[in-house]
């Protein structure tokens, strides 16, 4: 007979049973640090360690009157089963307590746990434009309460570059004869930011607010369940109606939704105590508990090996994330295991559980020890910064050259990765130093370049003179290499007063715009076939936009072939007017798309059409870049395949029909056919060459 058979006793009396399965709990959640309306009734040890409390799978409810003519025995039970309530709380170990934060951390919100996965990118490395960017799909792509750590650093990196921004700006004004009380500048990007920021903000707050409110109130359930749990030891009321009532609040305990982190493992301890205390005063079978305790043993045995191939695993943070719902499960999942075996594996799973956290803490010394090398590289490109602003070269020429080679200095600097955060401030600091002090002496030597702008000023108005010239000129042969050629020459002249560069601009990108639009015109003439063929491609898009299908596959799909054979004989279109392939190729998409028929033909019918466009004599580099891209999905979904089917060796013992591992299965079955399809057009791709 299984532990899920119903059991009796000789005499009649009829033994109840629970799953042998441990169920989990719903909310999820977990803390580190003790709550303080539940410390003073319990003294239960962590529930992670070797003095659980005990959680029987399967209970055999005593009548009053076998209680009453037992009491010899059941008094040998109680001492048994009864914790040491006079033992001092077990302080769990630094490695077991980075656990339960991470965990605890992810116990106020189900969907916390996105944070672990996701990515911060290199923000030190990217403009002020795109940190806004990706800021702002961040707030658009992602739970809110998931992505502080990449606004704070997102944050940081926007204010930084932005102070210097603006340090250089007024550098300008006042080199120029500003009063700095007037400086004034004003950014759309800054702005922008601002926006994304206040809306980050606001939807934070909001977010806060519900949780506490929640939290608090689910708090208040669970340690009202526990009192309740408490009081039924001694219930006046029929047994099998306490014992009725005791399976409700555990229920009710499932149920009660997530609590606040710093009180999460106190109430979990407390409870696992007081339903301890419940099962022995009800005298519950002793080889019932025994069959509870083999059950949860050969259970924490599974999560002990899982947990020491992880410590073999050169993934650190995958580890560190499995490990997490490894402990999850040892702590709320199930209960305690026969005495002489807790310490034993407690201490196997203790020890896993260090491995993997000295392994990471390695990882992060080791991350430590490449920013300081980031920080020697950082180093060297301030000194330079510093050797090129004390240069005192004084030619335009030799100041442009500055310039550029600052750039790229700059470029250098903030694509060469973080520092160490004790020195990240001071580094960054002495960079806008050097940075500034190269802007004050260009500043100061643009400023005393007045007479050399002016003469700028002039050589730029000969150039207009000479585009309003020829800008009607019939002789396009001779006219079009010296229009070409005056807008050569304007970039190399340099700066002119900046209250005059608009205006000249203007004139002259006038003046040389009139003379172009002119030459397109006349060779839009002299191109009247292709104009012709764009003309008919613009009408047979039309048509295909138009096209009613049969509703029978084999006959639309001749049709559509029918209308990419006929787009092809009509030939090249002007190369401004290219984009229509890209609208015919939409609506053949949105043909395709009405087809009933398989997805996987379809798809390879359409890529098919693809390829073609992609094909061209002596060219293969849009080929290659298509293959390139179908090998790397290949990757990805291979990965997330084996990824799935390794997360199945956890279902080892639930049943197939629990939701949980079908929407696996279905997950994995989804995955291995989208493969099928991008391995069929591999070899589509491959017979083109």
């Amino acid at each position: 007979m299984s532990e899920n058979d119903n059991l009796q006793d000789a005499d009649g009396n009829t033994k109840l049973k629970t799953t042998d399965l441990p169920q989990p709990n719903d909310d999820g959640n977990t803390a580190s640090e003790p709550i303080s309306e539940v410390e003073n009734d319990t003294t239960a040890t962590h529930s992670d360690g070797p003095e659980e409390p005990a959680k029987p799978t399967e209970e055999t409810i005593e009548t009053k009157d076998e209680v009453e003519t037992s009491a010899e025995d059941s008094s040998e039970t109680t001492n048994e089963t009864t914790p040491d309530t006079s033992e001092t709380p077990i302080k769990a170990d630094a490695h077991v307590e980075e656990i339960d934060e991470a965990n605890a951390e992810d116990a106020e919100d189900d969907e916390n746990a996105e944070r672990h996965t996701l990515e911060s990118k290199d923000y030190h490395a990217m403009s002020m434009e795109q940190l806004t960017i990706e800021f702002e799909q961040l707030i658009a792509n992602h739970k809110i309460q998931n992505i502080k750590s990449q606004v704070d650093d997102i944050k940081s990196e926007f204010n930084s570059k932005f102070d210097a921004l603006l340090d250089e700006k007024k550098e300008e004004f006042l080199s120029e004869g500003g009063n700095e009380i007037d400086f004034y500048y004003a950014s759309p990007v800054k702005k922008r930011f601002n926006t994304a920021f206040k809306t980050y903000r606001n939807t934070l707050n909001a977010y806060y607010k519900e949780r506490e409110n929640n939290l608090k109130a689910n708090l208040e359930k669970r340690l009202q369940i526990i009192e309740e749990i408490k009081g039924l030891v001694n219930a006046e009321e029929n047994i099998n109606t306490t014992y009725k009532h005791f399976k409700d609040l555990q229920e009710q305990w499932r149920n009660a939704g997530p609590i606040p982190r710093d009180r999460y493992n106190n109430a979990w301890n407390s409870y696992h105590h007081h339903v301890e205390i419940f099962y022995d005063v009800l005298h519950l079978n002793r080889d019932l508990r025994d069959m509870d305790f083999k059950h949860n043993l050969e259970q924490k045995t599974k999560i002990i090996e899982r947990a020491e191939e992880l410590a073999k695993d050169d993934n650190i943070n995958r580890s560190f994330r499995e490990l997490q719902v490894l402990h999850k499960l040892w702590k709320e999942d199930l209960g305690p295991v026969a005495r002489e075996h807790r310490d034993e594996i407690w201490e196997r799973f203790s020890n896993a559980t260090k491995t993997i956290h000295d392994k990471r803490q390695d990882y992060y010394a080791d991350l430590d020890k490449a920013r300081e090398t980031n920080l020697a590289k950082k180093e060297e490109i301030i000194a330079s910064i510093e050797e090129v602003a004390a240069d005192t070269s004084s030619s335009h020429q030799a100041w442009q050259k500055k310039i550029k080679r600052i750039e790229a200095l700059r470029e250098a600097f903030f694509n060469a990765g973080k520092v160490p955060q004790k020195v990240n401030e001071q580094t960054w600091s002495k960079f806008k130093g050097a940075v500034r002090t190269f802007n004050r002496n260009k500043n100061a030597f643009y400023k005393n370049l007045k007479k050399d702008q002016y003469d700028n000023l002039e050589k730029k108005k000969a150039l207009i003179q000479i585009a309003l010239d020829n800008k009607d000129n019939e002789d396009l042969a001779a006219t079009t290499p010296l229009m070409k050629k005056i807008q050569s020459d304007w970039k190399k002249i340099g700066h002119v007063p900046r209250r005059d560069s608009d205006k000249i601009w203007k004139e002259f990108k006038n003046a040389c715009n009139a003379y172009f639009d002119r030459l397109n015109a006349e060779r839009n003439e002299a191109n009247k076939e292709l104009m012709a063929a764009y003309e008919q491609k613009s009408a047979m898009l039309e048509e295909v936009k138009a096209l009613e299908l049969s509703g029978k596959p084999e006959k639309d799909i001749a049709t559509i072939k029918e209308k990419i054979a006929a787009w092809k004989t009509i030939g090249h279109v002007p190369q401004n007017k290219r984009y229509i392939d890209g609208k015919f190729n939409k609506a053949l998409d949105a043909l395709f798309g009405k087809l009933d028929m398989d997805k996987a033909k379809l798809e390879m019918i359409k890529f098919e059409n693809k390829l073609e466009s992609l094909s061209q004599p002596n060219d293969t580099r849009l080929l290659d870049n298509e293959q390139n891209f179908i090998r790397k999905k290949i990757t990805e979904i291979k990965a997330e395949i084996n990824q799935l089917e390794n997360n199945m060796q956890f279902f080892s013992n639930v049943d197939e029909n629990n939701p949980l591992v079908k929407d696996v299965v279905k997950n994995i079955d989804k995955h291995k056919q989208g493969l099928t399809v991008w391995e069929e057009k591999l070899r589509k791709i491959k017979s083109m060459y």
